[in-house]
């Protein structure tokens, strides 16, 4: 195949798929010019594709097709018409409609076509921070998968960062313990530990781990976002049937078992009036910290306090 279209918004996905054909180009010592389609100028891509004096094998990487101008993308479009199988090509288009009359020619010449589309599911991040292990050539149990998932968030570039750094620092199979180790060295607070002590009803360890996050780096959306998060599970599950089995209830609630088994722990003290006020209140900061406010840090510390007045006036 002289052909690759790395298709779908999702970079890190873009990224590792590309690293692995880079990784076997360089293998078989191709000549490799990567051209940024917003910087491209007529003639770039003809000369990219020119033949080569010091290479037989060569290969142009042409990243964020959407943002190729017209003039250039008939460049493009004349290599389409007559293409040279010794050269590899590889398109990165981020979807969209921009730029899709040149990407609907790409298709037409057949290209393999490599899905980098975001991904929303637990089990689908879970599978994509597997998968960076087993790049690596480390073995990591489902635990430990997915307490890292919950750790880190929904950056799959976080993600990515987070496996090839504790795989640097840890040998043999990796497991919750060093997932803890890590979480606590490494990735220091997120949202998600905040979110934890809140809904757990420690409003104190809130408090603390609200300061923590902020001072490693977390973006207060990320706060309201993994609290949010953790009254929609509780809410969730408090609808279910509590006699059932987390892996019975997985997929009707769209959770993982593991989510569940968590939400239900966090699930005593709450009744449905003191969740609906923590939505409201969460939902207010949430505003304010995306600019309705003046006081980003003022707005979640209130909405903490708010929320463990909820827990404690209704329980």
């Amino acid at each position: 195949m002289s052909i690759y279209l790395l298709l779908g918004p999702e970079s890190a996905l873009a990224d590792r798929a590309l690293g692995k054909l880079l990784t076997h180009l360089k293998e078989e010592s191709t000549e490799i010019t990567t051209i940024f389609a917003a910087d491209a100028i007529v003639g770039d891509i003809a000369d990219a594709l020119a033949p080569s004096l010091f290479s037989e094998k060569r290969a142009l990487v042409l990243r964020d097709l959407q943002d190729l101008d017209m003039d250039v993308q008939d460049e493009v479009s004349r290599y389409l018409e007559d293409v040279d199988p010794t050269i590899t090509v590889v398109f990165l288009h981020k979807g969209g409609v921009k730029g899709k009359a040149l990407l609907d020619r790409i298709k037409k010449a057949k290209p393999e076509i490599l899905l980098c589309d975001t991904l929303k599911k637990e089990s689908e991040k879970q599978d994509f921070a597997r998968n960076i292990f087993l790049d690596i050539g480390r073995k990591a149990t489902p635990g430990a998968i997915a307490a890292l998932v919950n750790a880190v968030g929904t950056d799959l570039r976080e993600l990515s960062a987070a496996c090839t750094q504790i795989a640097s620092d840890t040998t043999g199979v990796i497991d919750e313990t060093m997932i803890d180790k890590f979480h606590q060295g490494r990735i220091e607070t997120t949202g998600f530990d905040v979110a934890d002590a809140a809904l757990g009803g420690d409003i104190s360890q809130a408090l603390l781990a609200l300061r923590s996050a902020i001072a490693t780096g977390t973006d207060p959306v990320m706060v309201t976002s993994a609290i949010a998060s953790g009254l929609r599970a509780i809410a969730k599950v408090s609808s279910a049937n509590r006699g059932a089995k987390s892996f019975e209830l997985a997929a009707s609630l769209g959770m993982a078992p593991w989510q569940i088994d968590k939400a239900r722990r966090q699930l005593s003290g709450w009744t449905p009036r003191g969740l609906a006020d923590a939505v409201g209140a969460i939902a207010l900061a949430d505003a304010q910290v995306k600019g309705a406010g003046v006081d980003p840090i003022y707005a979640l510390e209130r909405a903490l306090m708010d929320i463990a007045l909820a827990r404690s006036s209704f329980a």
